[in-house]
């Protein structure tokens, strides 16, 4: 479990009930209509942008920002050199003993491509269109915590606009024009912390790990084509890990482009 999503979303909850109470009281943050329409109106926004069937798949995309999936590079490139050595020792057919064995499901599918003795130009074509398709399906899940992080916002206007006009309309009681006036702005609390505090993080989070398995199965990709090509594992290993740097450098610059890119948006 990736404890750091987590972790900040509750550090982030208690500075501000800790603000909240240092100079005031919980309880006159709370208004159930400003709830319902924060909440409600979100919601109801994002099912009428997306598909019903990337919907019902929210909850399974979010659980993947707390969890972290483990990539050991150093055994992967072993298992390559495994299969490269052999694949130089008894040829390209004899991987097909060993294909079944093989956990990975993306190094399993390029193996069994290179058994089949399909074009080294074609494998590379289907492996980089799998990937392609995997960053596509990232991206889907990514948007819409996106969408919730944008519509979050507009709806903690939309009550605090609502509450205004409820206030203007009873002008003539000024005892109450301040208790109106507070609860008005609690929805646009409540969006703002929302989108900043849980839908956010959790976007940039899951773009974080996106990034990781994409670099991964490159790496494996790289891999395969050595391996089809028959080249030294000496070579292969040099190669996958040169790889490994160049793709934590370029993970490392598209993640400060992302968060550049947020904080513009922001």
């Amino acid at each position: 479990m990736d404890i750091s999503t987590l972790v900040g979303i509750i550090i982030g909850a208690i500075f501000i009930l800790a603000g909240i109470i240092m100079d005031g009281n919980v309880t006159d943050y709370y208004s159930l209509s400003s709830i319902m329409i924060t909440i409600g109106g979100t919601i109801a926004s994002t099912i009428a942008h997306y598909p019903l069937e990337q919907i019902k798949n929210i909850f399974k995309i979010g659980k993947n920002a707390f969890i972290r999936k483990e990539y050991d590079l150093s055994e992967t490139i072993g298992r390559i050199l495994e299969l490269a050595n052999m694949a130089r020792r008894e040829g390209l057919l004899s991987l097909d003993n060993v294909a079944e064995e093989i956990e990975e499901p993306f190094l399993k599918k390029g193996i069994m491509l290179i058994v089949d003795g399909t074009d080294p130009e074609l494998v590379k074509s289907i492996m980089e269109t799998e990937l392609v398709f995997m960053e596509e399906r990232h991206a889907r899940g990514q948007a819409i915590f996106q969408s919730l992080g944008e519509y979050a916002p507009a709806y903690g206007m939309i009550g605090t606009l609502i509450g205004l006009i409820n206030m203007l309309k009873n002008l003539e009681s000024t005892e109450t024009l301040g208790m109106g006036m507070a609860t008005a702005l609690i929805t646009t609390f409540y969006g703002i912390i929302l989108a900043n505090l849980v839908f956010y993080p959790i976007v940039g989070k899951l773009q974080s790990n996106s990034i990781k398995e994409i670099n991964y199965n490159e790496l494996i990709l790289e891999g395969l084509l050595s391996i089809q090509a028959g080249e030294n594992p000496r070579i292969v290993e040099e190669k996958l890990t040169s790889f490994i740097a160049n793709t934590q450098k370029r993970g490392e610059r598209e993640a400060t482009s992302i968060n550049k890119e947020e904080a513009v948006n922001a």
